[in-house]
């Protein structure tokens, strides 16, 4: 027999109740403040004639995009953001992953040697390119007093006025930087493979480089891809070792796309066109990872 008296129901917080929104929407609100928001403020400016503190005067369309493509000077920047990413970024993880081997292979623990190698990494970029600007200084300098004093040189060599070597100085300081963070990544990912796999081959009369190419490589190239990726995207953002540098010169030899955007903006104010040439490069920056994104889910796919 039921019971004439109802009992109400309570609504508790469960699975399907309100909990779970709630505990989301903190990520929500941080989404919308830092990320979309931002964005179609961008996409806006981008689509008017906006000078820095007198935004939005006019709304011009895509003539901001147009003006870019037809820029020279913009277009060889990308070009040239593209000719240091990629070469860098490959070559950075070629040193890294040979350092990273010799660590392993010696001193298993390497704490310290460790510390040693990261102190270029520890190191503020805009101390990193005063540094390099100092030591390639054609006045006392120390790469001309070290030439001068073996005879090497009859006069001082200006590297960073020079078309032909600014560019090959940044990446060099770039590399300097950067590579003690491809060794640790690197080295980290040689710590998590098999050690039983390796001596296996090794007790069965394999050679160190058979074992590298046939063992060691195929564990670890899904970490390396991914490094690969997350150096390529950082060195297309590279600003400060330009900045200090060369500041995008001899002429703009050394221009690449980040600098012109804020040649563009900060130099010139017009931040309705860099508003413009920052879409156009990050879609470049996407375009040109995409194979790299596509490896990399390969090599996880695959090899992992």
């Amino acid at each position: 027999m039921q019971s004439s008296f109802a009992v109400p129901r309570r609504r508790v917080w469960s699975s399907r109740g309100i909990a779970p929104r709630l505990l989301v929407l903190p990520a929500v609100v941080g989404l919308l403040a830092f990320a979309i928001y931002p964005f179609v403020y961008l996409l806006f400016l981008s689509a008017s004639k906006s000078l820095l503190g007198k935004t939005f005067q006019e709304w011009v369309g895509f003539d901001n995009y147009r003006n870019a493509l037809k820029d020279e000077v913009f277009t060889n920047a990308l070009v040239r953001s593209v000719i240091f990413a990629i070469p860098i970024s490959l070559i950075q993880i070629v040193l890294g992953l040979g350092i990273a081997l010799l660590l392993y292979g010696s001193i298993r623990g390497g704490h310290l040697i460790r510390t040693l190698i990261l102190l270029p990494l520890m190191t503020p970029p805009i101390m990193v390119a005063t540094a390099w600007r100092l030591i390639l200084n054609p006045t006392g300098g120390l790469l001309n007093t070290v030439l001068d004093g073996l005879g090497l040189i009859d006069k001082p060599i200006s590297i960073l006025g020079s078309s032909r070597w600014a560019f090959p100085a940044i990446g060099l300081a770039d590399t300097w930087q950067w590579t003690p963070f491809v060794v640790l990544l690197a080295f980290a990912a040689l710590l998590t493979q098999p050690e039983d796999i390796r001596e296996a081959a090794l007790v069965d009369g394999a050679t160190s480089w058979t074992v590298f190419w046939t063992v060691t490589l195929p564990l670890i190239l899904p970490g390396l891809a991914a490094i690969l990726l997350i150096r390529m995207i950082m060195a297309f953002k590279v600003f400060d070792l330009v900045y200090v540098m060369t500041g995008g010169g001899p002429g703009f030899d050394t221009t690449i796309g980040t600098f012109e955007i804020y040649r563009v903006a900060l130099q010139q104010f017009n931040v309705g066109y860099a508003a413009a040439q920052t879409i156009l490069f990050g879609l470049l920056v996407g375009l040109v990872t995409l194979p790299f994104v596509l490896i990399r889910d390969w090599a996880v796919k695959n090899w992992s």
